[in-house]
């Protein structure tokens, strides 16, 4: 059985919240070269895939991992079309139009949906910090968007944070299916080939409107094709090994709040490297404080029953109210 280190993991999920919170900056310099959002989901999908098949190859148990039947194939297309397509996807178009650390508030919210699925669509228990933690996070984004005035964030941008949050929760929800037949790395390697099929799908129904041109220049003074390397293996591969390291030694819970900072971090990231049009007002930061709030207490608030240790050697799921984001 595997010795847990709370310390440790607690380093490795804030680790991986920081190089997550980069992203945001990083891929809205790829956005800003003129890369649309589908082909940036395309390249870190393509290159995610491509990555974690080899770590799954040359990581025992080998190609075996990686096998799968006629009747799973379903809902590993669905997981991966929910949290590696449009997911990403979403999240890319609000950050081209919002601020980031406004984006990803939007995007948290997940987690508060998946509670409230547990209590209304599963009939599970839950506390009543769960109603708190609503109210909350309603208030908090109001405050966010201030909509007490001209409702300054764009329409699209919303909408395209909203919906990203709701495939989030679909994501977290078929995620308590798929890990009980997959382990973490096979199913995350399968859900990426998914999303990098529906990329190329999508970009041969749109007949590839955007270009590959911007790849060959620079975004922020660094070249847009080492801005996508980054969003392949610093923002999307090695975060997901940290995370899935982290649970090794912490409960879900845990390492969800935990990667809150994420948010915060990104928002200041974003800041300095993008400029003033990325700063959040006092009522912003205020209301952002209050989304955090209400996404923590959602985490906490429902009642499930403990469950026993996996046997030694086996790998860690994330459960599917742990915020790890899969971007």
């Amino acid at each position: 059985m595997t010795t847990r280190r709370p310390a440790l993991g607690v380093l490795l999920v804030l680790s991986s919240g920081v190089l997550f919170a980069v992203n945001g900056t990083v891929s809205k310099l790829v956005l800003q070269a003129g890369i649309e959002a589908a082909q940036l989901t395309l390249i870190r999908a393509a290159g995610a895939f491509a990555g974690l098949l080899v770590l799954s190859l040359l990581l025992r148990p080998g190609a075996r991992r990686l096998r799968i039947t006629p009747k799973q194939l379903p809902l590993l297309v669905v997981y991966g079309l929910a949290g590696f397509f449009l997911t990403p996807m979403l999240y890319f178009v609000a950050i081209s139009r919002m601020p980031v650390g406004i984006a990803l508030l939007f995007e948290y919210t997940a987690p508060l949906l998946v509670a409230l699925w547990a209590r209304f669509g599963q009939h599970q228990r839950v506390r009543p910090r769960l109603w708190v933690g609503l109210a909350a996070s309603l208030a908090g984004l109001a405050c966010v968007a201030e909509i007490w005035g001209e409702l300054k964030l764009d329409g699209l941008g919303v909408l395209a944070g909203l919906g990203a949050a709701v495939v989030l929760a679909a994501y977290y929800v078929l995620g308590a299916r798929g890990v009980r037949e997959h382990d973490t790395l096979s199913l995350t390697t399968w859900a990426f080939g998914a999303s990098a099929v529906a990329g190329l799908l999508t970009r041969a129904v749109t007949h590839g409107t955007g270009g590959w041109a911007p790849l060959a220049e620079t975004s922020g003074g660094v070249p847009v094709a080492l801005l996508c390397g980054y969003v392949v293996l610093l923002g999307s591969i090695v975060p997901f090994l940290l995370v899935t390291g982290g649970l090794r030694h912490l409960p879900a819970t845990s390492v969800g709040i935990l990667g809150m900072v994420e948010p915060v971090i990104a928002a200041t990231v974003a800041w300095i490297a993008l400029g003033a049009g990325e700063a959040l007002n006092a009522a912003q930061l205020g209301g952002g404080l209050l989304v955090l709030a209400g996404v923590a207490l959602a985490e906490t608030a429902r009642i499930t029953e403990r469950t026993a240790e996996p046997p030694s050697g086996t790998p860690p799921v994330p459960a599917p109210d742990a915020v790890v984001v899969p971007r």
